[in-house]
């Protein structure tokens, strides 16, 4: 018999979970407990259908009484689902909850050898027995408890931004709202009318702006950059750069500053379609509502500090630095859009070959053409949509133009339905107007979509399907373009259609700036670029940095309503944690054995969560150094271990002495 470090025998009880038959179906589980409740220390074995179930997790607790059990082992599922369960269990049995272990022999067992049994069941043996091993050698832990502050930073006031902003106001809490753009609003801003309601985007927007702006809990930072960020859950530092913008509060939408600017620029509000001032308001309804400067195109000349009699207008403004301490942050960032290289399906040699951007500003009762489809000055009597540009970009079927180009291999979800809604929207206008719509498939997934569907095939829009092995062409005829499309839904037919006006239907892509936001939170993105939540079922908006959380299109890419519901979801969590005013750490993180540190800082580098500093102390007169971790901000993850060239560091539940053990365990037969 094994004793613990308090001279206590030590009492192992085994759980074996048939998961239904996701276990049971392949492993033999009474042959599994039969060898392992004969392994040193086990005083029981036992298995059960569900071991998740309430009925087990009371037999757990009762067992632990009954036999005096001060270890438990449960072998089941994976860890990342049921071993915050398990733990409880064990608590509530009157263990310390560190006083147990998992074995997963699900995924790492019989859902990768369903084909061989009896290996399979041998394996199980081999990772129950392993799991015994560190049994014996586990110590209590103890969390530890932090102060929260009472704040919270929304990176990002788009809609989603806004939500989560408004929903933690409600709730009492302060809220920074820090936006990149002179602007609130993001890209909901830019849109015409939106599915399925058909509302103007800025009707249904513009209520909930106004509402920020008053909310006394929440202060806006507008033309503000993520500058650094320090800390841990409930104790985050973030500085802030305000960029200046060089035109205060006095400013009273006059417009002679705009009047009297003689330089123009693109407008990047209508995607390019329209030139706008160096000194400009963002858009109508902007918030805040005064004018900024675009630094950038600025040749200082000084006009519109003349034209100006509010004296609103302070070329010489700098940037400031703001500091905040909050308890929790969510990032909103938003997307980019999907931006054709030149020469993909004619996009940018063609005037009349836009992105669905561009139509949706034209279509807008506040675009650069007032609402009306007006291409060079004219109204186009066939318009044609290609679907998936720059989405679902397969490798050895689609061929990047550019070296630098990157394939976007997922659906952007929201295409679809954009594009259907914009075709009624030109057929009900004219029903002359001939629309095409080319796409690989259909899917307008939402709730009310497919009724779009049906409305515009009810209202004369042309579906065609195409194959992405062979995409539609552009080519220049006579008197307009020529789209040519090998037709799937009619045998696959090369047909040739005049084109007044051909619409890419561009996909979502992630945030230019998102590297960078991830390098200042710690926090993970997905191989498709956007943001990855902790479980994408369990924990759909938290990161696996606590504290911080994810909403709208920052996660991929999703629609107005997804967005909001996120945003809500990652307000609710931030508000849990926020009303607490305290948060428990995690116990399992590195531990610094100090008779065996020498501070040769070989730790440093490798801690991807900045916790572990090196610091100078005295010691009989003599300065040296030892490394120090912040517990609040290490996970436990062990790259510091793996290269403390003395061995003086261990992660606390994962020692060397433990995984020893379990090496030792795994080459027994």
């Amino acid at each position: 018999m094994v004793t613990a470090m308090n001279g206590e025998e030590v009492r192992i009880g085994v759980y074996i979970c048939h998961c239904g038959t996701n276990i049971a179906g392949v492993v033999d589980v009474e042959e599994v407990a039969e060898y392992v409740s004969k392994l040193p220390d086990v005083v029981l074995a036992k298995h059960y259908v569900y071991m998740c179930s309430a009925p087990a997790q009371k037999m757990i607790k009762e067992d632990i009484k009954e036999h005096r059990l001060n270890r438990v082992v449960v072998a089941s599922c994976t860890p990342r689902m049921h071993e915050p369960t398990f733990r409880r269990v064990v608590e509530e049995g009157g263990l310390n909850p560190y006083l147990f272990e998992m074995a997963n022999i699900r995924e790492h067992c019989s859902w990768v050898h369903q084909d061989e049994p009896e290996k399979a069941t041998k394996k199980a043996k081999d990772l129950i027995r392993m799991a015994v091993a560190k049994a014996r050698l586990l110590e209590p832990l103890e969390k530890r408890e932090v102060k929260v502050e009472g704040r919270a930073l929304i990176i990002g006031a788009g809609v989603s931004g806004i939500r989560a902003a408004l929903d933690l106001a409600e709730r009492g809490f302060k809220v920074y709202l820090v936006e990149k753009s002179p602007s609130i609003g993001g890209r909901m801003a830019q849109l015409g009318k939106v599915y399925p309601t058909d509302e103007y985007a800025l009707d249904i927007l513009r209520p909930l702006m106004e509402e920020a702006v008053s909310n006394p809990k929440i202060e806006i930072l507008t033309n503000t950059v993520l500058d650094e960020v320090g800390g841990y859950i409930g104790n985050f530092t973030v500085k802030l750069t305000v960029k200046p913008r060089y035109v205060n509060e006095n400013c009273d939408l006059c417009g002679r500053c705009e009047i009297e600017c003689p330089i123009q620029v693109p407008n990047e509000f209508d995607f390019g379609l329209s030139m706008r001032k160096a000194v400009y308001l963002p858009f109508r309804d902007a918030v805040p509502q005064r004018y900024v400067i675009d630094e950038k195109s600025c040749t200082r000349c000084g006009r519109c500090i003349e034209a100006c009699e509010r004296n609103a207008i302070n070329l010489k403004e700098k940037e400031k630095i703001v500091e905040v301490k909050v308890g929790t942050i969510i990032v909103a960032i938003g997307h980019d859009l999907y931006e054709p290289p030149t020469g993909e399906y004619g996009y940018g040699i063609y005037d009349n070959v836009i992105t669905m951007p561009q139509l949706e500003r034209l279509l807008s009762r506040n675009g650069p053409t007032e609402g009306q489809l007006l291409i060079n000055g004219s109204k186009p009597r066939s318009v044609v949509f290609i679907s998936c540009v720059g989405s679902r970009q397969e490798p050895g079927i689609y061929k990047p133009l550019r070296e630098d180009q990157k394939l976007n291999r997922y659906c952007s979800r929201v295409c679809c339905t954009s594009a259907i809604k914009n075709a009624i929207e030109i057929k009900e206008r004219d029903p002359n107007t001939k629309v095409y719509y080319l796409g690989r498939d259909i899917r307008t997934f939402g709730r009310g979509h497919e009724d779009y569907y049906r409305r515009a095939g009810e209202l004369g829009v042309i579906f065609m399907k195409y194959r992405a092995e062979v995409p539609p062409t552009i080519s220049k005829g006579s008197n307009s373009l020529i789209v040519t499309v090998q037709d799937v839904l009619t045998g696959k037919q090369t047909i040739s259609i005049p084109a007044d006006l051909v619409v890419l239907n561009v996909g979502i892509i992630p945030r230019v700036d998102a590297v960078e936001i991830q390098n200042k939170l710690k926090i993970t993105r997905g191989v498709d670029g956007f943001f990855q939540e902790a479980h994408a079922k369990l924990r759909p908006v938290e990161t696996p940095t606590d504290g911080i959380y994810l909403a709208g299109t920052a996660l991929g890419p999703r629609d107005i309503t997804d967005s909001t519901a996120t945003a809500s979801a990652a307000a609710a969590k931030a508000a849990i944690l926020l009303a607490k005013g305290k948060v428990e750490l995690e116990p399992i993180v590195a531990y610094i054995d100090l008779s065996k540190c020498d501070g040769c800082a070989m730790c440093v580098e490798p801690c991807s969560f900045n916790a572990i500093e090196i610091e100078e102390y005295k010691e009989n007169g003599e300065i040296k150094k030892r490394a120090v971790v912040n517990e609040a901000l290490c996970k436990g993850c062990g790259a510091c271990a793996a290269t403390c060239p003395p061995k003086a560091i261990y992660v606390k539940h994962f020692t060397l002495d433990q995984i020893s053990a379990m090496i030792d365990a795994a080459l027994m037969e």
